[in-house]
């Protein structure tokens, strides 16, 4: 999520900004942290399809980018890494969500990717 997030505020390389960040997530969180960020990069354009069609009346930039980044990280485990049952995701990212957002950024997520766990409004 923190890449994610640096590099909505700048150009960065994505895996040069992981190394950065690593020292805080530990050696042994480096190949999930790694397979997370290659997978929401490589599948950015269908994470963000999913994020809108769960998210109706909301455009991913009227989003706080928190959450925003916080969506595209567990609509990509709920979607394509699916390593982990759906409520742990989901209550992850809320977690996530509310330590870096707000209160209404975790209940937001929750909405949003519980919708996206259900299937509703897909087309």
């Amino acid at each position: 999520m923190q890449v994610l997030f640096e590099r909505e505020r700048r150009p960065t390389d994505e895996l040069t900004a992981l190394e950065r960040n690593m020292e805080e997530l530990g050696e042994a969180d480096r190949p999930f942290a790694e397979t997370l960020l290659t997978g929401v990069v490589e599948k950015e354009q269908d994470l963000k399809n999913a994020v809108q069609v769960h998210a109706p009346g909301w455009s991913l930039e009227r989003m706080d980018p928190i959450s925003r980044c916080v969506l595209l990280v567990g609509a990509y485990e709920l979607l394509f890494l699916k390593e982990a049952p759906p409520a742990v995701i989901m209550n992850e990212a809320i977690d996530i969500a509310k330590e870096y957002g707000t209160e209404e950024g975790g209940k937001f997520v929750n909405g949003v990717l519980n919708a996206i766990a259900q299937g509703v409004g897909a087309k």
